[in-house]
């Protein structure tokens, strides 16, 4: 009977490499774009459209870090800056004053709208583009097998 090996199969690191590279680099490629155009970081801008994306662009400051595997502390750094600018207003959730609400004013969803052309087009370029339709199919099935075992990875912490 066969041991199972511990290592990865050259398959199998091909695999693992190229989606690290996706992981670590693609972020930083993102990145690039949205602080050159934008003067906004792809965390930054993600929120922010997060929160264009909710009912009344409003959600709970807990809500919004859990779904960027942010802390609580970093998100609110980030909230401090976005009020600063006028893009977000935080209040207490009225239904459990324990919580915190962020509500995208109109001048964070005009930044959103003004940059989010050409985040689109960089995320197009670097990520749909060199697939084809079938591929996108496969990646998105693929990838949505290994966020939901993620999430429960991380939700059994």
């Amino acid at each position: 009977m066969d041991t199972p090996s511990p290592w990865l199969d050259d398959d199998q690191q091909d695999l693992w490499q190229a989606l690290l590279t996706v992981v670590i680099a693609l972020p930083v490629a993102l990145d690039r774009q949205l602080q050159r155009d934008a003067g906004i970081s792809n965390f930054e801008y993600g929120v922010l459209a997060r929160l264009s994306m909710a009912d009344e662009a409003t959600m709970r400051l807990g809500e919004l870090a859990r779904d960027f595997g942010s802390t609580l502390p970093r998100l609110s750094k980030v909230m401090d800056r976005f009020e600063a600018r006028d893009w977000v207003a935080r209040r207490p959730d009225p239904s459990n004053g324990r919580y915190t609400l962020a509500t995208l004013t109109d001048a964070g969803r005009q930044k959103v709208v003004a940059n989010a052309p050409d985040h689109v087009a960089q995320v197009k370029r670097l990520v749909l583009d060199p697939l084809s339709a079938a591929q996108r199919r496969q990646l998105g099935a693929g990838l949505t097998r290994i966020a939901a075992t993620v999430r429960r990875e991380l939700e059994g912490e």
